[in-house]
């Protein structure tokens, strides 16, 4: 092999090397987007089932309240209503307490 055919194979070596960095740069450079993708969708799923269960938490802690607040209203209203029979009573009793008072018998 003479000098020329070294030089050349040394050629067609480097041309070999720069067209393999080429190759195998441009691999990198998928494989890393496919990457930056899969993250973004993975923070993205992350995101929406973070929202969805808040939601759901919300949800529920929002019909138990309202049980509650139903719960409340009702046990008032009896009380209201408790009241309100007592003072009646008490009122019925006081005219008559008045009546009898002014009004000899």
């Amino acid at each position: 092999m003479g000098m020329a055919d070294v030089l050349h194979s040394i050629r067609d070596a480097e041309e070999a090397a720069v067209a393999k960095l080429e190759s195998s740069t441009e691999g990198a450079s998928k494989i890393l987007a496919d990457a930056r993708k899969n993250a973004a969708d993975i923070i993205q799923d992350a995101q929406e089932g973070s929202a969805a269960s808040t939601v759901k938490t919300l949800d529920a802690a929002k019909a138990k309240a309202g049980k509650a607040a139903d719960k409340v209203h009702s046990e008032g209203a009896k009380t209201v209503e408790t009241i309100q029979g007592s003072a009646g009573e008490r009122r019925s009793s006081a005219v008559k307490q008045l009546i009898d008072s002014i009004m000899p018998n």
